[in-house]
């Protein structure tokens, strides 16, 4: 997949996986790969600057938890804020997936 393709959908798709449960980190890679049958493979070095951009925004806040084996990990939770955006984003996003299906499929885009 084309990263240039990822960049535009990041945010809103952890916004998603935020929205259904806490992560930390590596569970929310893990989960996007999962869900999305490893079309969406995100580095570290991907996700947690999306992660600080959206805390920043105040769409997510982080908390330290610890685990059962006894790591301590920083678990990232959606906020009303971030749940507004998501929704936004998510307009945002099938408004842009219809207009592109709409010419790949020829169909003209009613407005």
């Amino acid at each position: 997949m084309d990263k240039r393709f990822m960049a535009f959908g990041t945010s809103m798709l952890v916004l998603k996986l935020l929205e259904k449960q806490n992560m930390y980190g590596y569970q929310i890679i893990r989960e996007l790969e999962r869900q999305s049958q490893q079309v969406f493979s995100l580095q570290e070095g991907t996700l947690y600057p999306v992660l600080h951009s959206l805390e920043q925004q105040g769409a997510v806040t982080s908390f330290q938890k610890t685990a059962d084996n006894g790591r301590v990990r920083k678990y990232y939770a959606i906020t009303p804020q971030g749940t507004a955006l998501l929704k936004e984003k998510a307009a945002q996003w099938d408004t842009y997936q219809t207009a592109v299906n709409h010419v790949m499929g020829g169909v003209p885009f009613a407005i």
